[in-house]
């Protein structure tokens, strides 16, 4: 198989068994694939309707955003479908804060579920991706926390939702957000997972696809034809 990416690999997602592999096991950065690992920390660590009042640390986070405004409350299950459906930085933030208590002590618990599972080629900086030269990972480990992230039922039925109306400030208004994940309309069987990019990262994928029982799980790092390779 040819693909683009510079690191890539296919796996079948209950056993973990590599079908496919291309400089696996290189450290690069992985832009907001990073909020995978990031749902899955808060998932294992929050009740889904806490009640977050988002703090001006998480206001105005640079990329992509649902601007979120300083007092505005949402739950952190709301917050979730921001994060990964909008890919919303601020909503990395201010989920980092309330789970957490701050960005960085968030990332140490990123760090130790890596380390639990056993990914010595992993290490979280920030819980949305935003270049950092201590924030990398490889095709392979993201592969792996995809793997476990998708054994959460809650996680699954995030990522696999093509749109969502979420509140906007404390007004009867809302926010549309709608997945970027073009493979969730474009392949049969698709069920998530997240995309990222920066310009130093390049364009980085993780899907996820089921048929007939059998999901297998895609990983490309730095690829500008992802969504053909995914394919």
């Amino acid at each position: 198989i040819s693909v683009s990416a510079s690191s890539a690999v296919l796996i079948e997602a209950e056993s973990g068994r590599v079908l496919y592999e291309k400089d696996a096991d290189k450290r690069r950065p992985m832009a907001s694939t990073t909020k995978i690992m990031t749902a899955l920390v808060a998932l294992e660590n929050a009740d889904l309707d806490m009640s977050v009042k988002i703090p001006i640390e998480a206001v105005g986070i640079e990329g992509s955003s649902v601007y979120l405004t300083e007092g505005e409350t949402l739950t952190l299950r709301e917050l979730l479908y921001a994060l990964m459906l909008r890919s919303a930085n601020d909503a990395a933030a201010a989920i980092a804060i309330a789970v957490g208590g701050s960005v960085s002590d968030f990332s140490e618990m990123m760090n130790e579920k890596a380390e639990e599972m056993g990914l010595t080629d992993t290490h979280f900086d920030n819980p949305h991706g935003l270049d950092s030269d201590e924030h990398y990972t490889t095709a392979r480990d993201l592969a792996l926390i995809t793997a476990e992230a998708l054994k959460n039922e809650v996680f699954r039925g995030i990522v696999s939702t093509y749109n969502k109306l979420l509140p906007l400030g404390n007004v009867p208004d809302r926010r549309l957000v709608v997945n970027h994940n073009r493979l969730l309309r474009t392949y049969e069987g698709c069920i998530g997972v997240k995309t990222g990019f920066t310009k130093k990262d390049g364009r980085c994928l993780v899907s996820a696809a089921e048929r007939d029982g059998v999901t297998l799980i895609a990983v490309t790092l730095n690829a500008p034809n992802d969504w053909s390779d995914h394919k």
